[in-house]
């Protein structure tokens, strides 16, 4: 009794070790996201639990890839979550047989069309994330991705997120006859920019919607001589107000032509003195893929 016992005892283990050693792995014929974000957010943290992506999918007839649609592609619009470690499709979505395009998007929303997608930067940027809504400034920031040719040999599809929207960072320092210290209620406004455009899904360009008017952006305090705004891509030929500063009843006004561009990181850097009329400004050098 004693021997049949041993024996079966190490049966088992070598069963169990075996088990340990090769497990079974089923493929589910999902398709699987590997999002990279080679620049950040807006909230300069990457991605966060509850984030959700746009997904289309078209196919291929041959190795003809068919365009993008608003309706009638492999998929429409399908939301990709993320839950702090990796990304799931809700429906899921299953390989097929042939190549495909994955064109990808954030913040997720419902759009009207993929020619001309209607969006907006917020006005206030300074309104902050509630637990239904993001901040207004990270609202603002639109990222966009493309993959082209995937199959299910590929495991997963790679999606390279980039910035489609231009950011403006304000450096305020103090001049040498500057009294005080910077003020910590200082509000910075962003003047004469179109602040809604169109976007085409198949391709990523931007455009501001010609139909709309200049507006106002205020923009996002980071510390009291920083602030920070995303802004639709767009060139301001002509001199006009483009910053203004205002604390202790005092409103410093900067006049400028500028060019800001799809993806790109404009850094203004200004001196205040304690005379409005003499606000130096420097522009800065040009990020592409921000931090």
């Amino acid at each position: 009794m004693k021997k049949i016992y041993l024996l079966t005892f190490a049966a088992l283990l070598a069963f169990g070790c075996n088990k340990i050693e090769t497990p079974e792995t089923a493929d589910d014929g999902a398709m699987r996201f590997n999002v990279e974000y080679p620049a950040t957010k807006a909230t300069e943290t990457s991605f966060e639990a509850g984030d959700r992506i746009g997904v289309y999918i078209t196919a291929y007839d041959g190795n003809t890839p068919l365009p993008l649609q608003l309706g009638g592609n492999y998929k429409n619009n399908n939301p990709v979550t993320f839950d702090g470690t990796s990304w799931t499709a809700d429906p899921v979505i299953y390989w097929g047989e042939g190549k495909y395009d994955v064109y990808a998007y954030y913040p997720f929303m419902n759009p009207q069309s993929v020619d001309e997608l209607q969006f907006s930067v917020a006005l206030d940027q300074r309104t902050a994330e509630t637990a239904d809504a993001l901040s207004a400034y990270e609202a603002s920031d639109f990222l966009y991705a493309v993959k082209r040719g995937v199959t299910s040999a590929d495991g997963e599809v790679r999606l390279p997120f980039k910035h489609k929207m231009s950011k403006l960072t304000v450096n305020i320092t103090k001049g040498e006859d500057f009294e005080g210290d910077i003020p910590e209620d200082m509000t910075v406004y962003i003047h004469n920019t179109v602040t809604d455009c169109l976007i085409d899904l198949s391709t990523g360009d931007i455009v501001k919607d010609p139909y709309a008017s200049a507006q106002t952006v205020t923009a996002r305090k980071i510390d009291a001589g920083t602030h920070t705004a995303i802004i639709v891509p767009q060139m301001l030929v002509n001199k006009k107000p483009l910053v203004e500063i205002i604390f202790r009843n005092v409103s410093y006004m900067v006049e400028s032509k500028f060019n800001f561009k799809s993806g790109m990181h404009h850094v203004l850097n200004i001196t205040l003195n304690n005379n409005p009329d003499k606000v130096n400004i420097e522009i800065g050098g040009e990020i592409e893929n921000w931090n």
